[in-house]
């Protein structure tokens, strides 16, 4: 033994057994985990996810999309926002702010929304992968446009208005008409975009409309086109989402690979959260 090394041997009764590593995620785990949470054959279901939280994925984001395609058979469809937020009235952004002198080349110059070339902004790599799939349908709005594939794809993300492009004519209201479902995996309810079709329901002191703005084709030219919206707010859906969770049973959560999901109907989702703001938001009109 060489001096002055003795003491840096651990005892044998002393060390830690190796560590036990967990098999990589595969489409076939996380479709186990999907059907066990209770996403089945034939539903319609609006997917927002964190491809990290999953650990490591056998084919990342593809795997995913195919797991949640495998789970809902060819009678589902699959849903995903593909929002590209740099398309809207410069004049609103405030992270970061650009400066008033370059709102009008902004609105002159930006390229028209294109469903095929225009990427997500801020999604993440699952439905930025999704909407590049052969056969996934990408709705014509210019900043919170929807992909879906499958059964109802066309019905769900077809003629999606400029104007209230999350409201009742939108893809989340034809979700809570023909009765959809939220999958949130491995991100919380501050991510559940089905909650703004509440704020449209919905009636506060404080509710605000603004003149949104975007660039698209019409009549075969590029043109920048200015539409009605309301001015969104998501900074208490988080608290809504753990308030609907406690007073109701209709949240399955249950882990998906190394994340946590959660899965419920869009419907009393939104029933729920249009009562809440209209008694909890700020200059709540109810005495």
């Amino acid at each position: 033994m060489v001096a002055g090394t003795a003491h840096r041997q651990p005892h044998p009764q002393t060390q830690s057994p190796p560590r036990l590593e967990r098999l990589p995620a595969t489409i076939s785990s996380i479709a186990h985990d999907l059907a066990a949470l209770g996403l089945e054959r034939g539903m319609c279901v609006i997917v927002h996810s964190s491809l990290k939280s999953l650990g490591f994925v056998c084919g990342g984001p593809v795997a995913l999309v195919m797991a949640l395609e495998e789970v809902l058979g060819a009678e589902g469809t699959l849903v995903m926002p593909t929002h590209s937020s740099i398309l809207t009235e410069p004049s609103h952004w405030m992270n970061p702010p650009v400066p008033a002198t370059w709102f009008e080349t902004i609105r002159a110059e930006t390229p028209a929304f294109d469903p095929e070339l225009t990427p997500t902004l801020g999604m993440g790599l699952v439905p930025e992968t999704f909407r590049r799939q052969r056969g996934t349908i990408r709705s014509m709005h210019p900043s919170v446009s929807f992909a879906a594939r499958g059964a109802r794809a066309e019905e769900i993300v077809g003629d999606h208005p400029l104007d209230d492009g999350l409201g009742e004519r939108s893809p989340l209201g034809r979700l809570d008409a023909i009765g959809g479902h939220v999958l949130l995996i491995g991100v919380d309810h501050d991510r559940n975009t089905s909650m703004h079709l509440a704020e449209h329901r919905s009636e506060w002191e404080g509710k605000e409309r603004i003149v949104q703005g975007g660039p698209i084709m019409r009549d075969g030219a590029r043109v920048w086109a200015s539409y009605d919206d309301l001015d969104y707010d998501s900074t208490d859906f988080l608290r809504i989402g753990r308030c609907f969770e406690a007073d109701t049973d209709f949240v399955r959560i249950a882990p998906v690979a190394r994340s946590l999901a959660r899965l419920m109907p869009v419907r009393p989702l939104v029933r729920y959260a249009t009562e809440w703001m209209r008694r909890m938001r700020p200059g709540s009109l109810v005495e």
